[in-house]
């Protein structure tokens, strides 16, 4: 079932991927399946889907209701909130990147819950938005969060579709391109994968954030595929925190469009960041991976790689600060 945002097919070996000179526009996947697509969906809706119907929604697991503090020169705080949804805080400002509170998406059953509630979110200044697919773009979620003082951030030929949403300011971005607010830099990076939010709608915009301020940068790749990109965006950005997906690699329709654990680690690497925040995983059930998977293999592709000190992974409405 591929009626948004379809993951890619776990691909461990490397070998298969095109050699290519580094991307700087990114690169638009096709939505042709691969070829054994019909079996692949039979089994997610058999072992993924309906089980996931079944299965009781995970709690948040905690009550506190949380705290801001001010946030010094070379510090962020990153709390993951749920899939790519995270609360990022700095020195000057507070951003939302691809906010998404809804407990379904279609027919698809929340796994668990996000980890803060929107009344529990400190003034937001800014909202970056990845892509239209319709988990990393809701729109019921954004008009519950936007009250017309925000500038919000979106791909090139996304504005039509967040155009009621109350704002301040919008903003399309094109790869390469940036925005600033209250002197924080917000680049909108390349990535490989596809904007459509519907079927046929091929020329929306898609790709990640960079973002910098006072002594610290952070990176949300959006969602993407391995690809050489990686390394062009870390020679052109001195990278403190990377926020790379991690599940949703073993895509019903044989297309690759996200990266695995492995790539990630890899992607980690070539972006020459300091610290890793995984994401986009157990929250919605849209590929054919078991639920806990994806996490359990970055555990032990961290491991082998070295940089277990580097990687943080919290339970979502967990607040992290981090330092440059």
């Amino acid at each position: 079932m591929e009626w948004f945002d379809s993951p890619s097919i776990q691909s461990d070996n490397q070998s298969s991927r095109p050699s290519a000179e580094p991307l700087t526009e990114g690169q638009r996947i096709g939505l042709s399946p691969e070829r054994g697509w019909a079996r692949r969906n039979c089994q997610y809706v058999g072992k993924r889907l309906i089980p996931s119907l079944l299965k009781r929604r995970q709690r948040r697991c905690h009550s506190i209701k949380p705290a801001y503090p001010a946030i010094g020169h070379g510090e962020m705080e990153v709390t993951w909130i749920g899939h790519a949804s995270f609360l990022v805080r700095t020195p000057t400002c507070n951003i939302l990147i691809d906010p998404v509170w809804a407990k379904w998406m279609g027919p698809l059953k929340r796994a668990q819950d996000p980890g803060l509630q929107i009344d529990e979110l400190p003034k937001i200044d800014v909202i970056l938005i990845s892509h239209a697919h319709f988990d990393h773009l809701c729109l019921r979620s954004l008009r519950k969060i936007a009250d017309g003082s925000q500038t919000l951030i979106v791909p090139k030929r996304v504005k039509q579709t967040v155009r009621r949403v109350p704002h301040a300011k919008l903003i399309e971005l094109d790869a390469w391109e940036k925005a600033e607010y209250e002197g924080t830099q917000i680049h909108f990076t390349p990535a490989q994968h596809w904007g459509a939010r519907y079927i046929g709608d091929q020329d929306k915009g898609f790709g990640g954030f960079l973002i910098e301020d006072r002594g610290h940068t952070l990176y949300h790749s959006g969602d993407s595929a391995y690809f050489e990109g990686f390394r062009e965006i870390g020679q052109r950005f001195d990278i403190d925190t990377a926020l790379l997906p991690i599940g949703a690699y073993n895509c019903p329709s044989g297309r690759e469009v996200h990266m695995n654990p492995e790539e990630a680690v890899t992607a980690f690497f070539d972006l020459g960041a300091k610290q890793f925040f995984p994401m986009h995983h157990e929250t919605f059930p849209i590929s054919n991976e078991p639920h806990a998977e994806p996490m359990t293999r970055l555990q032990s592709a961290v491991v082998d790689r070295g940089i277990e000190e580097q990687l943080h992974a919290p339970i979502a409405g967990q607040q992290v600060l981090i330092r440059a």
